[in-house]
């Protein structure tokens, strides 16, 4: 994912609309040590840090309609990728100072014109699959400790002008897909707490009404014949346990245990498939 990240930057400088000078130079992402000594006038991007940013983590699922059902992801990580970005120039002297301050003006101009970067120019796994989000930048953002002379050291060079490119790009390291059907319609059901009724409506596999189902108490005896809805009702009865037997033509008969409180008065029948 990393290189496809480094293609894309490749392709965001090679762009038609940059300036020609950006366009001429050679991109590099090699490590810019002292063995570092490109032949030509050279814009090099390194990679010197990944961290996952934090302040963008969200931990609400995300969810995608495909056809006709949802399909469910763990959020993917927001990772900052931080390139050090120099420019380097064959010539010697003062020619050799004004090409790279030239390349790395334009540079932090240009860089600067993406705060996102569009689709068009992501490549590779960076494009398919799509990103979640799509990438934000900063340009020229140091972050606080960092000590760049340590950094200069450490590749044992000389400090050189640079700025700092950092792009969030969207990793998801999880295959767990959960699918849920579309909600093809809403049934709204109420209850009373001054006049209790267990209640409820007969429902096949499909969840489809049975009407005329016989819905009998098995505790007291009282029967109900199932609406047009499917819907059944029993007024009367103290809260408690009780059970549910349905009878349908030419079905085996089915039971279900309910707990009929003043708060869950609703209990739906849901019928087994043949």
């Amino acid at each position: 994912m990393f290189q496809d990240l480094d293609a894309t930057l490749r392709t965001i400088l090679a762009d038609a609309a940059a300036p020609a000078d950006l366009r001429n130079a050679e991109v590099s992402f090699e490590t810019p040590d002292k063995d570092f000594k490109p032949a030509q006038a050279t814009m090099n991007l390194f990679l010197y840090e990944v961290q996952e940013n934090r302040s963008l983590r969200d931990n609400a699922p995300v969810m995608d309609r495909v056809g006709d059902h949802y399909v469910s992801r763990l959020p993917p990580l927001r990772m900052d990728c931080t390139y050090l970005v120099t420019t380097w120039s064959p010539r010697a002297g003062g020619l050799k100072a004004e090409e790279e301050h030239r390349l790395l003006g334009l540079a932090l101009l240009w860089l600067s014109r993406f705060p996102v970067i569009q689709d068009g120019f992501l490549q590779g796994s960076l494009k398919n699959p799509p990103q979640a989000y799509s990438p934000p930048t900063m340009v020229a953002q140091t972050k606080e400790g960092h000590s760049m002379g340590e950094f200069w050291s450490a590749l044992g060079v000389a400090p050189r002008p640079a700025l700092s490119l950092t792009v969030t790009i969207s990793m998801q390291p999880f295959d767990q897909a959960d699918q849920y059907p579309v909600v093809e319609a809403i049934q709204v059901e109420t209850a009373s707490l001054i006049n209790p009724t267990l209640a409820g409506r007969v429902l096949d596999e499909t969840l489809a009404p049975v009407p005329g189902a016989k819905v009998t108490v098995v505790e007291t005896g009282q029967g109900a014949t199932a609406g047009p809805e499917g819907g059944f009702a029993f007024a009367g009865l103290d809260f408690g346990k009780y059970t549910l037997r349905v009878q349908v033509l030419n079905q085996p008969d089915a039971q279900t245990s309910v707990n009929y409180e003043a708060n869950s008065q609703i209990h739906n029948v849901i019928l087994p498939g043949h």
